[in-house]
């Protein structure tokens, strides 16, 4: 491959001339640029990008840290968030923390070897250590996507929580059932505790309360709201509805019930929180609360950006979506038959 040596050599010039015209940073003579560009076309010379990023101490690389890659959900923010910084003039580097702390720590420590501009990250953690810095290096551009931290100073981009879960909830109420169990998320993390706050909330208004036996944790994970869901409805006196506060784990409580040769929603009503591919094709149709989740994904990328670009001038910023209610066909009037 040509080097810009090369290019100044057959253009009878100097290598800051080569440079001068590339990146339009001095005056040159139209017929030394001229030389200039004619060398270039002949030799078919293409700066590095690389080279270049390295002087203006950019890496042009935006580093995506998902909780749990194998959950639908984060593959279709791979999949918008890799179209938004490719809009921007980045790339996008992505990893997997599988929903543990330590391994979040390593990945981090990974994104600052990589010299990445900054970093969209989903917390796996309940405290703000997986973002402390080291005291002599210059703060990471990031921005948390889909959950906070406590006390972080990072923006934020995220779903109200505690209203997916109550608009949910209520529309359980409103079908008659008085008998609502739930499937949450981790409680160490905001959406799994926002979610579950918002379904109590609902059936406090109206006077109610879960069982406390029939709230667990599916841990946002198939298999998990699996067997919890087989362990809720293989109960004798087993609740008439379900809260699931993520698709992923509808779709794990979903096979329990088909497992168990029950019907939806004849004999339990079941309504979620989240956005999965596919989901819609689910029979019956699952009544959910969506996220507008490539919204979200834009808008954090364009306040990653905004951070990177101007640094520490930005104050903290905190965007926080609505999810929507989409009726389906898995609720139905409590003692149906």
């Amino acid at each position: 491959m040509a080097t810009i040596k090369d290019v100044a050599r057959s253009a009878g010039v100097s290598t800051a001339t080569v440079s001068a015209v590339l990146n339009d940073s001095a005056y040159v003579s139209p017929p030394l640029r001229a030389r200039v560009l004619a060398a270039i076309r002949d030799l078919n010379y293409s700066p590095s990008l690389a080279a270049q990023n390295l002087k203006r101490g950019r890496s042009q690389l935006i580093a995506l840290v998902v909780a749990d890659l194998a959950n639908p959900f984060f593959s279709r923010v791979v999949w918008a968030a890799e179209a938004a910084v490719a809009a921007w003039g980045y790339s996008l580097v992505v990893f997997n923390s599988d929903e543990k702390p330590e391994a979040e720590q390593r990945i981090l420590s990974r994104v600052r070897m990589l010299s990445c501009d900054g970093v969209l990250l989903v917390p796996v953690g309940d405290s703000t250590k997986h973002l402390q810095r080291d005291p002599d290096e210059k703060p990471l551009p990031t921005v948390l996507f889909g959950r906070t931290v406590e006390d972080d100073k990072s923006d934020t981009i995220t779903i109200d929580n505690i209203s997916a879960g109550r608009q949910a909830t209520e529309y359980l109420l409103d079908l008659g059932h008085t008998r609502v169990g739930s499937i949450t998320g981790p409680l160490h993390l905001t959406t799994g505790r926002g979610r579950l706050d918002g379904m109590l909330a609902a059936m406090k208004s109206r006077g109610l309360a879960p069982e406390p036996r029939d709230v667990r944790s599916g841990e946002f994970r198939e298999d998990a709201a699996y067997s919890v869901a087989r362990s809720l409805l293989e109960q004798q006196d087993r609740p008439t509805a379900l809260y699931v506060a993520s698709g992923l784990m509808a779709l794990g409580a979903m096979r329990a019930i088909a497992d168990l040769g029950l019907r939806c929603p004849v004999d339990i009503s079941i309504a979620s929180t989240d956005t999965i591919p596919g989901i819609g094709g689910l029979r019956p149709r699952l009544t959910r609360t969506e996220h507008p989740l490539v919204d979200m994904t834009n808008e954090a990328v364009r306040l990653l950006v905004d951070r990177i670009r101007r640094g520490g001038e930005v104050e903290q910023r905190n965007i926080v979506f609505q999810p929507s209610l989409v009726v389906g066909d898995s609720c139905a009037p409590v003692g149906l038959r």
